[in-house]
């Protein structure tokens, strides 16, 4: 076999994989991920796997873990090249998700496919996934980043995470609690979060006819800067209901909906539930009428301004109220569960 010559030579790069990128994207990403980590993380940046203590956690720990992505909201965040929202929307969907069952999120992991690899891009997401994970007391554990030309197109990208929580055995939340009569208790949410956004892109792009930049109607930011609004974190306001025996049941509102969600935790009871009770916010108005998008479908595709819910005893309904009150939260009753209806049956 004949030694390459330089006019022949083909290298990775040369294939569309060019590793001094990635390598330049996790350098200018290590201080944020070591703010990220505590003193149970036991290796550091860039072992092949991550190192967790789980020492003490509790006296019966359970596991809980939970993968998700934040969808096509990806693309806006590549339509204008602001990626840091969207890595502490992925960690804050994430924690949500295995909040509602009463865990605490422990540690997370992240990652990043690309179909041509841009360090400053790239750097800039696993940022916001490191600073998210910080402000929230997780650990970046560790992550993948992956460039694939033929498989993401240049200039896409994708960004997945997965989390592991504990909780205690005897104060874990999994809807085996709930009854006819329980309360449901309502948090807004800040515009979509992560869900809905391939019809949000239609009715922006073909019935608005805006870009991306331009303000949005009835507001006074771009259309980027309302639909790229971080999906909201309930931890640090729900933490201190976790072990109240009062609670139920929580439902985190994403894709499909209240209909969609709600019923996963209800223990196969059904619920009866007052969408005019969810205050109103500009972004779904905006959207909505723009798409003529019927009511119910619209129940369907965004969480229409509701994150959470949490199903309560009837005797601790006002008392959930009064302590999310206190904190600054809108909280709202918006219906109760029943053993006469399946899924969910609107009120209005």
């Amino acid at each position: 076999m004949s030694e390459p010559t330089s006019s022949n030579s083909l290298s990775y790069r040369d294939a569309g994989v060019d590793i001094a990128a990635a390598e330049a994207a996790l350098d200018a990403s290590k201080d944020a991920i070591h703010r990220s980590h505590g003193e149970r993380v036991l290796a550091d940046v860039g072992s092949f796997g991550g190192l967790f203590r789980a020492d003490g956690l509790a006296e019966k720990p359970v596991l809980v873990a939970s993968n998700d992505g934040v969808g096509t909201k990806i693309r806006i965040a590549s339509a204008i090249q602001r990626f840091d929202t969207v890595g502490r929307c992925l960690v804050q969907h994430c924690i949500n998700d295995i909040l509602v069952q009463g865990a605490e999120p422990l540690f997370f992991l992240d990652y990043v496919g690309v179909g041509k690899l841009d360090p400053e891009m790239v750097a800039s997401a696993i940022t916001g996934v490191a600073n998210a994970c910080a402000d929230h007391g997780v650990a970046l554990l560790g992550g993948e980043t992956a460039e694939m030309p033929g498989v993401y197109p240049e200039g896409e990208f994708d960004l997945v995470g997965t989390v592991v929580g504990v909780v205690e055995r005897d104060d874990l939340i999994d809807g085996s609690a709930v009854n006819p009569g329980d309360k449901l208790i309502g948090l807004p949410s800040v515009g979509l979060h992560t869900n809905g956004y391939s019809l949000a892109r239609r009715i922006v792009e073909e019935r608005m006819g805006i870009t991306y930049t331009d303000t949005f109607p009835g507001d006074t930011r771009s259309a980027a800067d309302v639909l790229l609004d971080p999906h909201l974190c309930y931890l640090e306001t729900l933490r201190p209901f976790l072990k109240n025996k009062g609670l139920h049941a929580m439902a985190h509102i994403t894709g499909g909906g209240v209909p969609g969600n709600l019923p996963r935790v209800l223990n196969g009871l059904g619920a009866k539930v007052s969408r005019n009770a969810v205050p109103e916010q500009n972004v779904f108005q905006q959207l909505c009428a723009a798409g003529n998008v019927e009511r119910d479908e619209s129940w369907k595709a965004f969480n229409m301004g509701v994150g959470m819910i949490l199903v309560v005893d009837p005797g601790s309904e006002e008392e959930f109220l009064t302590a999310l009150s206190a904190q600054g939260q809108t909280a709202f009753a918006m219906g109760e569960i029943s053993a006469d209806v399946e899924g969910v049956a609107w009120l209005d």
